[in-house]
């Protein structure tokens, strides 16, 4: 069993910067792909960016450019968020595949104002 606690969101004006991190309650991060997704009210849960086991990365067309995810190798991953625009306001979560399940975190608030 995994625990994943993301933090880091709030309310931050267009243009600014957050840092999400999600810690695991072990370290699977390392050897496992994980990712970010975003939910939006009314709308779907989307990928915004993932990282394989061998550190590769893929992005949303959306946030190319402007965000970044990266991991450390124990149990920590991070998701830095630059140039946010309004459209990015949504819950974010940390997602984790080990073995044959899927981990979730519970989700933390970014909100962008115009």
């Amino acid at each position: 069993q995994v625990q994943l606690v993301e933090s880091g969101g709030g309310l931050v004006q267009a243009g600014g910067s957050l840092r999400l991190s999600c810690v695991a309650s072990r370290n699977i991060f390392s050897g496992n792909g994980s990712g970010w997704y975003r939910q939006a009210p009314g709308k779907q849960r989307e990928l915004v960016a993932h990282i394989s086991s061998a550190g590769n990365t893929k992005y949303a067309d959306s946030v190319k450019g402007r965000f970044t995810i990266s991991r450390d190798n124990a149990n920590t991953m991070y998701l830095q968020m630059n140039s946010l625009k309004p459209e990015d306001t949504a819950v974010y979560y940390c997602s984790a595949v080990v073995g044959y399940t899927t981990y979730w975190g519970q989700g933390t608030q970014v909100t962008v104002s115009s």
